[in-house]
């Protein structure tokens, strides 16, 4: 780690002109490409403002992908990072469609996946 305890480092970067702030009560953040967008959930968001411009850093979160059609723009699939399904398989018990079905009606939520599986309220 840094040798500069957190608020020394907030006075030398306002000093270069750097101004930090923590974003608070993040829900997700959404990064839309050409085929895909990235689905970034209860992330920890940090805006820099440098010289006028923002630089926004995104760290941690649950990451799902949704494929987009290339003719309508509508939304086809979600899908998950494979160590999410593969927890949820040995959590649960169950094989990769299962967990990912479980996944899908959580809406990415892992514990809630396993839940849906154990208490079998998943629908068919």
């Amino acid at each position: 780690m840094l040798p500069f305890n957190p608020r020394e480092l907030r006075r030398m970067l306002r000093r270069m002109g750097i101004r930090v702030e923590e974003l608070s009560n993040v829900k997700s953040v959404s990064i839309v490409l050409d085929d895909h967008e990235i689905i970034i959930r209860n992330p920890q968001v940090s805006v820099m403002t440098v010289q006028g411009q923002k630089i926004y850093q995104i760290v941690g979160g649950q990451e799902e992908k949704v494929e987009i059609s290339a003719e309508s723009g509508v939304v086809e699939e979600i899908t998950f990072s494979d160590d999410d399904i593969k927890f949820v398989m040995e959590q649960a018990g169950v094989d990769r469609e299962v967990a990912i079905r479980a996944l899908k009606e959580a809406g990415g939520d892992i514990a809630k996946a396993i839940i849906l599986i154990t208490e079998g309220k998943l629908k068919s």
